[in-house]
């Protein structure tokens, strides 16, 4: 009996849960409904998007609890999806695209209803500000989100030109491609790693307290 109750005096209690239950339950149903629609309007190519899989990668990291995920995404998309509320608030009041990765915001082909979903650009940085708040930054996240953009870079190249994902053929500046496939995609990687990722990383270092996980 007394060893019984050293043992469970020395096993520690379970870590508490970071995020509300409703939280959690909100990004899966939003899972539910927004991966048959992109799926259906937009077909499976369309989830090589570095700000697809950043969805899918946040909604699974406040399900799970997993301060990494969270934070390699924030690294991946705080940037990016301020680049696209721009790009889709120039097309709106001047007319034309500033970047172009907002056009389909305002193609009426495809239902608007869809078109809308694609403000998730603009909730995610709240979000995942938000979950960094309650996390803390995991140091390890510009690595990972490296890790994880790499082969999505080669898997857009052999995809459909004409949609460009990840600007994989062609970069949205300049408008060309930066000589032979492999180097024109070694070229695109090596300015997400260490021109939008890296200093995002470093400024969440700065603002957020170093996530416990890391600390090991």
């Amino acid at each position: 009996m007394a060893a019984e109750i050293s043992e469970k005096m020395a096993t520690p209690p379970p870590s508490p849960t970071k995020f509300p239950a409703w939280i959690r339950w909100t990004v899966l149903f939003w899972l539910a409904i927004w991966i048959p629609a992109y799926w259906r309007t937009w077909g499976t190519a369309n989830f090589l998007h570095l700000c697809d899989i950043a969805v899918i990668l946040t909604c699974v990291g406040v399900w799970t609890n997993s301060a990494l995920l969270i934070s390699s995404q924030a690294v991946s998309s705080l940037l990016v999806d301020a680049s696209w509320a721009l790009d889709a608030i120039w097309r709106l009041f001047r007319g034309r695209a500033l970047l172009g990765g907002a056009d389909y915001l305002f193609d009426a082909h495809y239902p608007l209803w869809v078109r809308l979903l694609s403000l998730f650009h603009v909730a995610m940085p709240v979000l995942l500000l938000w979950a960094l708040h309650r996390t803390g930054y995991d140091r390890r996240g510009w690595a990972l989100q490296c890790a994880i953009a790499l082969p999505l870079f080669i898997a857009a190249r052999f995809t459909d030109p004409a949609t460009n994902i990840n600007y994989a053929f062609i970069d949205p500046f300049i408008h060309r491609q930066w000589g032979p496939a492999p180097i024109h995609v070694l070229i695109s990687w090596l300015f997400m790693a260490f021109v939008v990722y890296l200093p995002t990383h470093l400024l969440l270092r700065k603002l957020f307290r170093r996530t416990p996980a890391a600390t090991a």
